[in-house]
C-alpha cells in the first residue's frame, strides 16, 4: 500500500499536515521527539556501564598472592 505513495504523495500529506498543525506546533513535536531519542541513548548507554560494571565485579584476580608466588619458588 505505501509503495505507491511516491514523492509527490508525500510532499501532499506533508502540505497537508502543516496546514493543519502549523508550524510552531510541528517544531515542538520534533523538539519533543528529539529529547525522547536522547534520553533513549542515555538510557542505553547507562544500561551497557551497569552490565559492564557487574562483569568487571564477577571476574575474578587470577593473579597469585604473594604467599604462593615464594611457595612456587621453593
Amino acid at each position: 500500500m505505501l509503495n505507491n505513495i511516491g514523492l509527490p504523495g508525500l510532499l501532499l500529506i506533508a502540505v497537508v499536515v502543516l496546514v493543519l498543525f502549523g508550524r510552531g506546533k510541528i517544531s515542538s513535536l520534533m523538539g519533543e521527539v528529539g529529547k525522547g531519542i536522547t534520553a533513549f541513548k542515555k538510557g542505553v548507554d547507562e544500561g551497557k556501564q551497569e552490565i559492564e560494571d557487574q562483569a568487571a565485579d564477577v571476574a575474578k584476580d587470577v593473579t597469585p598472592k604473594e604467599d604462593e608466588k615464594d611457595k612456587e619458588k621453593a
